[in-house]
């Protein structure tokens, strides 16, 4: 990254106490903003994280975190290239970043008024400006790589639903293999493909990341997708519902190549530790299948935690991969479990993970956690993690969606 003046440096430094009260204000009125003056990007933004507020308090924390960091940017390259795999697979492109910053510096001060003095937009505009030419370096490589692999495409490619699955009561998995019959691209454990959906009646397009959940190296792409139906406090998601209740096998679909840096580690030979909450285990399901077919001798413990068996997919693969496998312990935790899962001893646990079970079910903790699964379940599982005393190098997970703060379940 391009080293930025020490005056710009000290500027930038000055508002992160103004960041901290007003951050998530300037990033509602940045969407708002951006969104009436170019409405053409609602084509890729997902609406409903921008309903829930979950887009402009993910961007909030990424504008404080650069503020913070701002004499030592390097420190947030990770940051930079989990947010780089999601633009690359949702078609972000260098003339977008212009539109960004326009809008973002224009937020800036029309929320802070008079305190946005010039010499402040000036040094945010000069920071605003290396950040971005750091995403779109790192960007233009991914999208190089991508197009460039064995069976790799640019941007969006037509696939065909081969196969519709149902899983559970409220998951379903899509067999998706490619409409040309070429070759695709292989993909690394724990990484997701887009889904680009035209929904009748709807004006603008609907992006949608999901992890990929089987192993790489077939010829087709599965992924796996709870249908939220919505309840008193939360909308149904457009999306979901419309693949469950509209796709139907043969239909043709734009799918974005495999990315993301959430990704098993095959090289390391500890145990492993797969833990995931509902729809969380897709990404687990692929790490699991992948190290049970590559790996055979390591240790593997897959934990799935579920409100019963009635939602509870994919459980009889793995059982039969567990059966067949000495090295893989599976276990499951129901948080309320049904009449008939009682009786027929289907679960584990009941109630939650916590530290105690882990302790007892683990043949050790030093091994490489990953984790995923909702919010409050992934804030849960990184406090009992901390608890056993799992180093922060050794815990690895996914959030769905914009990143949320994983450390709120120690408050």
């Amino acid at each position: 990254m391009t080293m930025l003046r020490q005056e710009t440096i000290d500027i930038i430094k000055s508002t992160v106490p103004v960041l901290e009260v007003h951050g998530t204000a300037i990033t509602k009125h940045f969407y708002q903003r951006m969104f009436k003056q170019h409405p053409e990007l609602l084509n890729i933004f997902n609406h409903a994280n921008q309903k829930q507020g979950r887009q402009q308090t993910a961007l909030a924390n990424a504008v404080l975190a650069a503020a913070q960091h701002i004499d030592r940017l390097g420190d947030i390259l990770p940051a930079v290239l989990k947010i780089a795999h999601k633009h690359r697979s949702l078609g972000i492109k260098p003339e977008h970043y212009p539109i960004v910053g326009e809008n973002l510096l224009a937020s800036i001060k029309e929320v802070l008024g008079d305190a946005a003095t010039d010499e402040i937009l000036g040094a945010w505009a000069e920071a605003y400006g290396v950040i971005a030419d750091a995403f779109i370096g790192v960007e233009a490589n991914m999208y190089a790589e991508t197009e460039q692999k064995t069976g790799g495409w640019k941007d969006f490619r037509k696939f065909r639903v081969d196969r519709k699955v149902k899983e559970s009561d409220v998951i379903t998995s899509f067999y998706f293999v490619p409409e040309d019959g070429g070759a695709i691209a292989d993909f690394v454990p724990g990484q997701y493909i887009s889904l680009k959906l035209e929904i009748p009646g709807d004006e603008y397009t609907h992006i949608r990341q999901y992890s990929l959940s089987d192993a790489p190296g077939q010829p087709y792409y599965r992924i796996s997708v709870k249908r939220e139906g919505g309840d008193a406090n939360r909308p149904a998601g457009k999306v979901s519902v419309y693949l469950h209740d509209q796709v139907k096998e043969g239909d043709t679909l734009l799918i974005s190549a495999p990315a993301g840096d959430f990704v098993l580690d095959r090289e390391d030979p500890r145990p492993v530790v797969l833990i995931s909450g509902g729809v969380g285990l897709t990404p687990m399901v692929s790490m699991l299948n992948t190290l049970a077919a590559e790996k055979p001798d390591r240790s593997i413990t897959f934990v799935h935690a579920a409100r019963n068996g009635q939602v509870h997919a994919m459980k009889e693969p793995v059982a039969k991969l567990a059966a067949a496998n000495p090295n893989v312990k599976a276990y499951t935790c129901y948080s309320a479990p049904t009449e008939q899962d009682t009786a027929a001893h289907a679960y584990d646990k009941k109630g939650y993970i916590d530290a105690a079970w882990l302790k007892q079910i683990l043949p050790t903790t030093d091994a490489v956690f990953y984790f995923c699964g909702p919010v409050p379940f992934m804030q849960c599982i990184n406090a009992e993690l901390k608890a056993l005393g799992v180093p922060d190098a050794d815990i690895r997970y996914e959030f769905f969606g914009p990143a949320a703060v994983l450390e709120a379940a120690a408050v």
